[in-house]
């Protein structure tokens, strides 16, 4: 594959009551995407749509999380999301009650773009 990696973002998402692992991911999504603007695509006249997006998910239980409806948060790209075992999940010692915290790394892939932009 000639994509090369141009961006990657970070984020983090929780859910404080419902120990809801879907609400944490997207929280964390989110977050990731609030970090960043793309401008050149405008700049350089490159359409949207050749961007690939490689999203990946921390979570304690990964088997929770609807990827697909996950990659439907991304606006922009042909975004795929991957879950995998991370994130924290923090018991209340008294209570019980859990907190779900997802990570989050947002990468945004182009193909090469080094014939396409002329030296300055």
């Amino acid at each position: 594959m000639t994509d090369q990696r141009f961006i990657i973002e970070m984020g983090m998402g929780n859910d404080l009551h419902g120990m809801d692992y879907q609400k944490a991911a997207a929280r964390a999504i989110e977050d990731a995407m609030h970090h960043s603007s793309l401008p050149m695509f405008e700049v350089l006249d490159i359409p949207h749509a050749k961007m690939r997006v490689a999203v990946t998910i921390g979570v304690q239980d990964p088997s929770q999380l609807n990827t697909d409806a996950l990659a439907t948060l991304l606006p922009r790209g042909n975004a795929t999301v991957t879950a995998v075992p991370g994130g924290l999940n923090s018991t209340h010692p008294q209570t019980g009650n859990t907190i779900v915290i997802a990570t989050a790394a947002i990468e945004a892939f182009l193909p090469n773009q080094a014939a396409t932009v002329a030296p300055a």
